[in-house]
């Protein structure tokens, strides 16, 4: 049955109650980012968010427009298990697309809604320090892992009423720069400012088993469905990585399929939710 329009916000009321003053971070990828109509949706949503009490920290990835960059002047584009080999020309053409033109763009859209959005990056005042990460003992060149989070950095902006927008880069003692993954960042955030929420907005339903929506998945549930070859591919390190966030402090781990209108706010105000709900 269809509800009403007051039966939404009746419904939604308690989780606004529950959330005011909580901080949620939100790495933003897939077609939410590149398909006009759901960029400005998601712009819309996380100023809604921001506007009711909660502290938004985004974290956005843009690897189709870094490899149509590259392409563009000349760059041969490489992956090494998956991930993308970054050499120094490669970096910098990963640094000019996320930290320039991507980062810029999602700041604009939601200032335009008057989200009060700031764009930085992992370089920013160290924000991400970082250290060479090797995939399988294979060498992937500038890509780095996470070690530290400057979250006073982060707690400076959400203190202003700000919402970061964060490219993710990272940086060395040296000054290296690294192209970091952005679910990894993402995870990386959320964990170091014990989160209530860690969503990630990507073009999957969820995790699924026999091509079934899972509302709910609790860490041992998960377990056995890797073990039974239901939970496979590319979802198992998002689902570890998801529970590793949980046992770091986060409250909550979010996948949902940012394809869907207004798929944030579905999941967070509503009792049935739109994706997949991860806890311990």
């Amino acid at each position: 049955m269809k509800q009403t329009k007051e039966e939404i916000l009746i419904e939604a009321l308690p989780y606004i109650q529950k959330y005011e003053g909580k901080t949620f971070v939100v790495k933003y990828g897939g077609a939410a980012q590149t398909v006009p109509e759901l960029k400005n949706q998601f712009a819309k949503d996380v100023t809604i968010l921001k506007k009711i009490g909660i502290n938004i920290v985004i974290v956005h990835g843009g690897g189709k427009e870094i490899t149509e960059t590259a392409g563009k002047l000349g760059i041969e584009t490489r992956f090494v298990n998956g991930l993308r080999y970054t050499d120094e020309a490669m970096v910098d053409v990963v640094t000019m697309t996320l930290a320039g033109k991507i980062n810029k763009e999602i700041v604009n859209l939601i200032n335009q809604n008057d989200g009060e959005a700031v764009g930085i990056s992992g370089i920013d005042n160290s924000l991400f320090t970082a250290e060479q990460y090797y995939e399988e003992g294979a060498d992937i060149g500038l890509v780095g892992k996470i070690t530290a989070v400057n979250t006073s950095f982060i707690h400076m902006f959400l203190e202003k009423k700000l919402m970061p927008v964060i490219a993710p880069l990272g940086v060395d003692k040296n000054g290296t720069t690294y192209n970091v993954n952005a679910d990894l960042a993402a995870a990386a955030v959320a964990s170091s400012l014990q989160a209530e929420k860690l969503v990630y907005l990507s073009d999957v339903e969820g995790v699924l088993a026999n091509n079934k929506l899972i509302s709910t998945l609790n860490e041992q549930t998960a377990r056995e469905l890797v073990n039974e070859g239901i939970i496979n591919g590319g979802m198992i390190p998002k689902v570890k990585s998801a529970f590793s966030t949980l046992h770091a402090g986060v409250a909550k781990v979010h996948m949902i399929d940012g394809r869907k209108k207004h798929s944030l706010l579905l999941e967070i105000f509503t009792d049935e939710g739109i994706g997949t709900e991860l806890i311990l």
